[in-house]
């Protein structure tokens, strides 16, 4: 249990808007990020005496579909489970009836995200490129190779965290996966526009969406452009992705290594080498993790 300080110092001391249900895990104002579904606050474990994430999705938004909440909530409990040094950690998963919000907390990694990351820091190197690459890659065929297999279906650069001081890369924001069964289907749309892969417009769709937005995450980093970002619509990605047109950021791209491993990432779904495959891929060989 935390211990009680009575003095005026720690009264005076930023205040919790928020207490987990087991009182370890206090949630400041502040927030980390914020999506569509979802706010991150900035918080804190008491009995480890560490900054953690406290995630909070707003269940009023799925109100009239009960079954999607109780989905979501069974997700979110499975991903507590996966252990993987390229997955943010998830601690605690909760219900909040009062308030309808589903709770969870997760690690924090000290440098946030891989976009903000890399606009800060224009000067990266290939090498350190490739190393962000095999880490999500490994992060990937966990997600792939686990039983049951688990597509993230939202991959992109605002959903993976990086530890400035390591240089080490997690792949965040899991409580939208899907988990999906020996057949590897899911049928669901969803994910960020930009990132999505043709044949997930299609409702029907396995892990390999995950490798076309891992290519565009690529992409992304090299250039430092969202793809797609000469579209001012949803429709018009979502026409030229369903019509095979590459975005305008892969001309940007002037090494032909790199261009030729993110061609390969984001080729046709049967084409699409799987996470594992593109770890033995000549493009990586050079670096560990």
């Amino acid at each position: 249990m935390p211990v009680e300080s009575s003095n005026a110092s720690d009264r005076d001391a930023e205040p919790f808007v928020e207490v987990d249900p087991t009182g370890r895990y206090g949630r400041y104002a502040d927030l980390l990020g914020h999506g569509a579904v979802k706010n991150v606050y900035r918080a804190f474990d008491q009995e480890e005496g560490t900054e953690v994430a406290w995630n909070q999705v707003r269940l009023y938004n799925y109100s009239d579909d009960p079954t999607l909440i109780n989905r979501l909530y069974s997700e979110v409990m499975l991903l507590r489970q996966l252990k993987n040094k390229y997955i943010i950690v998830c601690h605690s998963v909760w219900k909040d009836e009062a308030h309808s919000t589903l709770n969870f907390i997760t690690e924090v990694c000290n440098s946030g995200n891989l976009r903000e990351y890399r606009e800060k820091h224009r000067r990266v190197s290939l090498k350190a490129l490739k190393k962000w690459s095999r880490q999500v890659l490994e992060g990937l065929e966990y997600l792939h190779t686990h039983e049951p297999c688990i597509i993230h279906r939202d991959l992109n650069c605002s959903n993976i965290f990086i530890n400035g001081n390591t240089g080490q890369v997690k792949i965040g924001d899991l409580g939208f996966a899907a988990i999906v069964g020996k057949n590897h289907l899911a049928h669901s749309i969803i994910g960020t526009p930009e990132y999505m892969a043709p044949e997930l417009y299609e409702e029907d769709y396995t892990e390999m969406v995950d490798i076309y937005s891992f290519g565009l995450c690529l992409l992304e980093m090299v250039t430092m452009e969202i793809p797609y970002s000469e579209c001012d619509s949803v429709a018009k990605i979502y026409k030229k992705v369903t019509t095979g047109i590459k975005p305008l950021a892969l001309n940007k791209v002037t090494d032909p290594e790199v261009k030729g491993f993110i061609e390969k990432a984001i080729g046709q779904p049967r084409a699409r080498p799987t996470a594992s495959d593109l770890l033995k891929d000549p493009f990586l060989s050079e670096v560990s993790q």
